[in-house]
């Protein structure tokens, strides 16, 4: 650990901007942090509050309102700070925590959207065996086992690149302590870090993206093969909400973590990191609510028991 010690701190540099677009820029993450907050603990409230929701499905998406909370805290209040007082420093231990802490509910949330794109995969294609199969039990296991998942690859991401040795410069061309960013300043010899990042993180976004794309191919087929128009859009209904937060998420995260590279040109992860850290945590209420009927029905009806309509 010696040959990393005499770095205590760090300077987080993204986005160097004059001083009025660095408060626009505050203004607008933690305006974006308040409305994640607030919608994803309205979502968990109105699953919570009507037995009509205590399903599978909105289990899971209770599950994801709580883990975007939880993401989202992770980058974005430190990024206001940071663009509001101008105060671009990080403690090593800060850094490796909001590393840890990032890369964890990162790779949950990877893992989560393998799981409801199963859970709708069985609803459609197997409706019959839906409950039987989509138990208590096996709902809670993979809640807990997305969890297990981020929690080694975020001790795996973690542990490699701070065992690296970092003697400056100790600037962090990013706006939070992102691997390949903090890889980036360290004075090690980084291809092992690089190859393991890639095969790692490659394999998780490219396996959880493949349960997701061939889940969805039988749902098509099923989808197509229904007799009723009306059956046809109720089902494609119950998923289009997932689809359309699936593509946001492995779009952004493969361009960034599963290909070979990622590490050669930080500047451009800038830009397309706040669309995984800060944009989809917060439009995945709005994703799942205006798209989803019962989601919208009950939000209604909560607001006619409390007087509104």
């Amino acid at each position: 650990m010696e040959n990393h010690r005499n770095v205590t701190e760090f300077i987080l540099t993204g986005f160097k901007l004059h001083p009025g677009s660095q408060f626009f820029l505050s203004v607008l993450f933690s305006t974006m942090y308040i409305v994640t907050v607030v919608g994803n603990a309205c979502m968990i409230l109105i699953i919570r509050m009507d037995s009509k929701l205590h399903t599978p499905m909105y289990f899971f998406l209770e599950n994801l309102s709580i883990l975007d909370i939880c993401y989202s805290s992770v980058i974005t209040p430190k990024a206001a700070l940071t663009f509001s007082l101008g105060r671009r420093t990080i403690s090593y231990n800060g850094c490796a925590s909001q590393m840890f802490f990032f890369s964890l509910f990162g790779t949950t949330e990877a893992f989560f959207l393998a799981v409801m794109a199963y859970d709708r995969f069985t609803a459609i294609c197997n409706p019959l065996l839906y409950h039987i199969i989509m138990n208590k039990r096996l709902c809670v296991f993979m809640v807990v086992g997305s969890y297990l998942s981020g929690c080694i690859n975020c001790t795996i991401q973690t542990g490699f690149t701070f065992s690296l040795s970092f003697c400056g410069p100790k600037e962090i061309n990013h706006f939070f302590c992102d691997v390949p960013a903090v890889m980036h300043t360290s004075c090690s010899d980084t291809f092992v870090n690089e190859i393991v990042m890639l095969v790692v993180c490659g394999s998780i976004i490219v396996g959880t993206a493949l349960v997701v794309f061939i889940s969805y191919v039988y749902i098509i087929i099923t989808i197509v093969q229904m007799p009723s128009a009306e059956s046809r859009h109720r089902a494609f209904s119950t998923c289009s909400s997932h689809m359309l937060a699936v593509s946001l998420f492995f779009g952004t995260v493969f361009f960034m973590y599963a290909q070979p590279g990622a590490t050669s040109s930080p500047d451009k992860s800038n830009t397309i990191s706040i669309l995984y850290t800060v944009v989809i945590p917060m439009l995945n209420p709005f994703i799942y609510t205006l798209r989803n009927k019962e989601v919208k029905g009950c939000l209604k009806k909560q607001l006619k028991r409390k007087g509104v309509f």
